[in-house]
């Protein structure tokens, strides 16, 4: 017999917050086999248990070392969720760079948000982790780009994200691009007093800021 929603996205958190890659993997099948929806299995199930990763972080219960063996248990449910994703189908994406700035390899919140984006019909441009500052510009006019968004989660990378913004203005197109921003560290506030458009506290709230920052959804709401 089939075990209800909340069930599965109890045991898909749990995998993630517990390290148990085999839980993950294993209950990521039963969501797809029981016609639970990927995009609901993702933010309501993983998402929330790295959430959870990243509080008992925060908490100093968890160290690096913990959180990167979450991060590989998130990493195989989403092997096995990706391909399920429904897409947006039907117009043209939007295009996006995204990446983690220079100074910092924690990359896990940016893919996440990276997942998101892609499912909510963006075309993505991931830079990676480590950005040279420099490098969000040159991509964002190579590929016209409309919104470039940036992540960290160490305090001293934080101001890397107002350079790009500087950069943007120095070659006098800062009005070309939207600059999102998030991470552990980053919050409204520091988004405001940098000159970022949005700032989102984690990946699905960052689909909804990208896309009210964005002409098309704006035009369409």
């Amino acid at each position: 017999m089939a075990r209800e929603r909340e069930d599965i996205l109890k045991d898909l958190a749990e995998s993630v917050v517990n390290m148990n890659m085999a839980l993950a993997v294993s209950t990521a099948h039963e969501a797809i086999e029981s016609g639970l929806d990927a995009y609901d299995a993702i933010t309501n199930g993983l998402v929330v248990g790295m959430n959870k990763s990243g509080v008992l972080y925060d908490e100093e219960e968890y160290f690096v070392p913990e959180l990167l063996i979450c991060s590989d248990a998130l990493y195989a449910a989403l092997e096995i969720l990706n391909p399920h994703l429904k897409r947006e189908e039907g117009q043209e994406k939007i295009a996006c760079v995204i990446g983690v700035v220079e100074g910092d390899t924690h990359d896990i919140g940016k893919n996440l948000v990276k997942i998101m984006l892609d499912v909510a019909g963006f075309e993505i441009h991931d830079l990676g982790r480590n950005v040279p500052l420099a490098d969000f510009v040159e991509k964002a006019k190579e590929v016209k780009a409309e919104i470039i968004c940036l992540s960290t989660l160490m305090t001293t990378t934080m101001d890397g994200m107002a350079t790009v913004i500087e950069l943007l203005k120095e070659e006098g197109i800062r009005d070309r691009f939207k600059v999102l921003v998030g991470g552990g560290p980053i919050s409204q506030a520091f988004a405001d007093r940098i000159g970022a458009d949005g700032y989102a506290d984690n990946a699905a709230n960052a689909v909804k800021v990208a896309q009210g920052l964005c002409a098309r959804f704006v035009a369409a709401a």
